[in-house]
């Protein structure tokens, strides 16, 4: 049986452990959670998902653009100039907080598939979590 500790954190600093009834009465909160609300779950509880770099720095460069473009509008008194550059801005933003479209599937023996083709933080997220495993947490 795992014995699961659980504290609140306040503003202060100081940590207060749960007691039995309220470590349950938040287990079992959890579970409802888990068990009604399917677009939470699908949203928050997706730990293989993991962020898309390129895409991050394309999105970032994007962004640049259209700040670069709202600067050029405001240099040049040009409004559409400068609504472009918010919109190419945006898009840079959304971008670059999208996550990856296929979630990375675990295989028969939990570990992820490490492609050879696999990027350098792709490679060292891997590697951190073999050693996070390895430590147990």
């Amino acid at each position: 049986m795992e014995v699961k500790t659980a504290s609140i954190s306040c503003l202060r600093g100081v940590t207060m452990p749960l007691s039995e009834q309220e470590q349950r009465l938040l287990d079992e909160m959890e579970r409802g959670l888990y068990r009604n609300d399917a677009d939470f779950v699908a949203t928050v509880g997706s730990h293989n998902s993991r962020p898309n770099y390129r895409m991050i720095v394309i999105g970032l460069l994007v962004a640049i653009v259209g700040i670069a473009g709202i600067v050029a509008g405001v240099v040049t008194h040009l409004t559409v100039l400068g609504i472009v550059g918010f919109a190419i801005m945006f898009a840079g933003a959304l971008l670059s907080l999208r996550r990856s479209a296929s979630p990375v599937q675990p295989t028969d023996s939990g570990e992820r598939p490490s492609p050879k083709h696999a990027g350098f933080m792709d490679r060292m997220n891997d590697r951190w979590d073999k050693r996070q495993d390895e430590r147990g947490n």
